[in-house]
C-alpha cells in the first residue's frame, strides 16, 4: 500500500486526469468529511471492492482513498482491501479531512470582496 501527502493530493486532484477520489468513513459522516468531487464509499460495507470496481471500471485506475485523520483506520483497510483486490494504483490518504482543511481549504478559499 502506498500513502500519498496532502500536496501529492491536492497536484493529483487539480489534474483531474481520471483519478478516483474516495471517502471511506459511513454516510452520516461524509457530508462533514468531504473533498470536492469525492465519493462516499464506505469501507465497513461488506460490498466495498465490488462498488469500487463497478465505479472505477479498471483495476488500473489511480485511487485515492481517505477518512477523517491520521487516527482513523477506514481509509488503511480499505487500502488494504483493494491491495488485496490486485488494483494497481492505491493511495492511501492518511491526513484525511482534517489534513486537508488545514493544509489546502484555507488558501483555496475564495478571495472576499470589500
Amino acid at each position: 500500500m502506498k500513502t500519498i501527502a496532502t500536496d501529492e493530493l491536492k497536484a493529483l486532484h487539480a489534474d483531474r486526469r481520471g483519478l478516483l477520489l474516495i471517502n471511506t468513513l459511513d454516510e452520516s459522516h461524509f457530508e462533514s468529511s468531504r473533498i470536492l468531487d469525492a465519493l462516499n464509499v464506505p469501507e465497513s460495507k461488506d460490498d466495498f471492492v465490488d462498488r469500487i470496481e463497478g465505479i472505477a471500471g479498471s483495476k488500473n485506475r489511480p485511487i485515492v482513498v481517505y477518512c477523517d485523520s491520521s487516527e482513523c483506520q477506514s481509509s488503511t483497510r480499505a487500502a488494504e482491501k483493494l491491495d488485496a483486490a490486485g488494483f494497481q494504483e492505491v493511495y492511501d490518504y492518511d491526513g484525511g479531512m482534517r489534513a486537508w482543511k488545514q493544509e489546502i481549504e484555507p488558501f483555496d478559499a475564495p478571495a472576499l470582496k470589500p
